[in-house]
């Protein structure tokens, strides 16, 4: 603790604010990201000397290391029981600059976040793939998190993390929870994946899938019966499964279109929004579940035709355009907030 003291006050003033996200660049102020703006602290501009005092206690000789080879590098630290935080420490014009994303140590339910009911029955299901997908900071991880959560205290399974880095801090409770940061207990998400099938895992958890590799053995692992679940960024479903595919090269790309015609669960897109009244965000979704037609548009290379089936609201299923016009009609957000997150502004509704 003592070697965050710089730091603390930072982090300090980020809970007291309700920050998500802190940024520290040299010859700026310190400026916290709080319901989705920028909001620059009144103080002096901090040096670079006075950024290398503030963030570099983070890193252990090894990381120290590893930063000093890369100029990036991502870890995960905790100052006490009930936060913990995710650090980006990275070069700018030559100067140690730091973002950090506050990781509240408690995790709400499901429904206190705003997630999806259908979330808690897919975390019931024994295999298959489940993507939690959207931009960065729009709470991917959150939503991921919280399902496992919900899949520890619900059944007696073990569930496997692969993470980079580790965010939230699980203790086991039906379930038995192993958690393998990469760089740290693994080499690689991909190593890791493959490993995590000879470990006995009923759940496998993948903190984001970002190349062939990881996408390969996540659609591998689903494939051999057990349940996968894991971030990509896209911002929709339908987006989504196009990455995937188009991760591969065009020789394998029927292939991977069977597979994941087969193995995909459920896909939830996810935006985070600014309130009508300026408090906090809100949470807008969409849940695309793979029926037989969801099914044979994946094999037939139609994604665009999802839509549609999306649209019908079989099994749960709904466009975010649909969850913007419930969201507008119950005053949750204005009218020009659902216009310009729309992918397809023309749906929302007067």
């Amino acid at each position: 603790m003592q070697r965050f003291q710089k730091l603390k006050y930072y982090l300090d003033s980020a809970l007291k604010i309700n920050a998500s996200d802190i940024h520290l660049v040299a010859w700026n102020s310190p400026v916290y990201r709080i319901n989705g703006k920028l909001a620059p602290e009144k103080s002096p501009a901090l040096t670079p000397p006075q950024i290398e005092d503030i963030v570099l206690p983070l890193l252990s000789p090894k990381q120290a290391q590893q930063f000093e080879t890369s100029s990036e590098i991502d870890l995960s630290f905790q100052i006490d029981e009930n936060n913990s935080f995710r650090a980006n420490l990275y070069r700018q014009r030559g100067h140690l600059s730091a973002s950090i994303r506050i990781i509240p140590c408690v995790i709400r339910s499901l429904s206190e976040l705003g997630i999806p009911a259908i979330a808690a029955k897919l975390t019931q299901r024994y295999s298959g793939l489940i993507l939690i997908v959207g931009r960065a900071g729009q709470g991917k991880t959150t939503t991921l998190a919280h399902m496992v959560d919900h899949i520890n205290r619900e059944r007696a399974a073990r569930i496997i993390t692969i993470e980079d880095p580790i965010e939230f801090i699980y203790k086991s409770k039906l379930g038995l929870i192993v958690q393998r940061e990469v760089g740290t207990d693994t080499a690689s998400f991909a190593s890791g994946l493959k490993s995590a099938l000879r470990q006995d895992p009923d759940v496998v958890v993948i903190g984001e899938m970002r190349d062939l590799e990881s996408i390969s053995m996540a659609l591998t692992t689903a494939d051999t019966g057990h349940l996968v679940l894991a971030t990509l960024h896209a911002s929709d479903a339908i987006e989504a499964i196009n990455r995937i595919i188009d991760v591969y090269p065009g020789d394998k790309q029927n292939h991977i279109r069977v597979q994941l015609a087969e193995s995909l669960s459920a896909i939830i897109g996810q935006q985070l929004l600014p309130p009508k009244d300026g408090a906090g965000q809100v949470l807008a979704t969409e849940v695309c579940i793979p029926n037989l037609a969801i099914r044979n548009l994946i094999r037939r290379n139609a994604p665009a035709e999802i839509r549609g089936q999306m649209e019908t609201g079989r099994d749960g299923m709904y466009t975010l355009e649909q969850n913007l016009n419930s969201l507008l009609k119950l005053g949750s957000i204005t009218k020009e907030t659902a216009q310009s997150h729309a992918k397809y502004p023309q749906f929302i509704t007067p």
